[in-house]
């Protein structure tokens, strides 16, 4: 599924550098939290949707590793990283086994088919 990024030979060589390592922390620390930990939940303060994948998880009886990137008014430049970075426009970001599967309502619907076990493999 190839996603539309600007090729490089459009980016002035002066800039280029500082495109590939805007925010690129952030964007470490999520691949490397997702690599090592088989459930991670990427999120923000304040957002009620992080709130509901925790507790649905922890419903479901699932241990998972939980990031917090500022809030709404806060740290939304550097969230945008990972938004670039996975072509996913919400929190949270949800990862099982180092792939996305989405937000809250598609984790939700993980658990309710019994996919999310098998992702596991529980």
């Amino acid at each position: 599924m190839p996603r539309q990024v600007l090729d490089e030979t459009r980016i002035h060589p002066a800039v280029r550098d500082q495109v590939a390592n805007l925010n690129a922390d952030i964007v470490h620390n999520v691949q490397a939290a997702a690599g090592s930990n088989p459930v991670l939940v990427v999120g923000m303060a304040m957002n009620p949707e992080c709130r509901k994948a925790r507790r649905a998880l922890d419903a479901a009886g699932v241990s998972h590793q939980y990031l917090e990137y500022g809030s709404y008014f806060s740290e939304w430049r550097r969230r945008n990283a990972l938004k670039m970075w996975t072509g996913w426009p919400t929190f949270p970001m949800v990862f099982v086994k180092g792939s996305l599967v989405g937000g809250n309502a598609d984790l939700q619907r993980l658990i309710d088919s019994g996919e999310l076990k098998r992702l596991l493999g529980a």
